[in-house]
């Protein structure tokens, strides 16, 4: 059955030293972290598959940690989007397809293919990396989202490539890489790295209302008002899942900061 559209929030991975102390309760086995940090929180952005092909156990352990209706973002490999040439990556691309990420099941979110700061788009390279994206995982459809971080995607070709393959352009807020608005998928994805030390959850209130408020306005099928786009700005009305992580920033904080944006968002 499809699922209703909805605001999923979470963090960046799982195994981080200084939440045993900040986010973990006192004595919790490090093997029940993720079980723990699932039923806290909405989804979580898996950052191991960047750096190593997982197996399909691994996966199915991934899966039947977590709660029904929470789901994980799945973060592409670096061996895919870090070539020279993207356009080459196909057969990185299908293996990493092919590793078993069926086994998440109905806890896979979309898949986050990271570029590197330094690749500059190449309309003719970047149109063929996005083809070689595959629709499915198995049996199971797939989602993408694709992170530009030189600020040469900031431009309307980059955005009708990813509109014309329904490819989301993460929304990357509070950092120094290119703040793309533009919707382009039937989801969003944002990743939000301005946690800092001093406030109680990492985000001044304000700054998480702003948030919670935006996730709101795009969950509704529009476009915010403080955040323009490039292009034509959503405003088809269709509800969409909102995928939104607290990333990087000051980390030790980012758990609390997506719990605060999580009860703003069930107020």
């Amino acid at each position: 059955m499809p699922q209703v559209p909805r605001i999923r929030v979470g963090v960046g991975g799982w195994t981080y030293e200084p939440w045993d102390e900040s986010f973990y309760p006192a004595g919790l086995r490090k093997k029940d972290q993720l079980s723990y940090a699932a039923n806290q929180l909405d989804a979580i952005e898996i950052n191991g598959t960047f750096y190593r092909t997982q197996k399909p156990e691994t996966f199915q352990n991934w899966h039947d940690a977590a709660p029904e209706g929470f789901v994980f973002a799945v973060k592409a490999p670096r061996y895919a989007v870090q070539k020279r040439v993207l356009a080459e990556a196909g057969e990185s691309i299908s293996r990493f397809a092919e590793s078993g990420l069926e086994r998440l099941g109905d806890r896979l979110g979309p898949i986050l293919w990271q570029l590197a700061p330094t690749k500059k788009y190449d309309p003719e390279d970047f149109a063929a990396f996005l083809d070689l994206l595959p629709a499915r995982a198995g049996d199971l459809p797939l989602r993408h989202a694709v992170e530009l971080r030189h600020p040469s995607f900031a431009c309307a070709e980059a955005v009708d490539a990813c509109r014309a393959r329904n490819v989301a352009i993460v929304l990357a807020g509070d950092s120094e890489h290119p703040l793309i608005a533009d919707q382009t998928a039937d989801f969003s994805y944002l990743r939000i790295m301005g946690t800092a030390e001093g406030p109680e959850a990492g985000y001044a209130p304000a700054d998480l209302d702003r948030w919670a408020g935006r996730a709101r306005v795009l969950a509704g099928g529009r476009q915010p008002g403080d955040l323009p786009a490039i292009t034509r700005p959503l405003g088809d009305g269709r509800a969409r899942d909102v995928f939104l992580f607290v990333i990087s920033g000051y980390k030790v904080m980012n758990p609390a900061a997506a719990k605060a944006l999580m009860a703003r968002l069930e107020s």
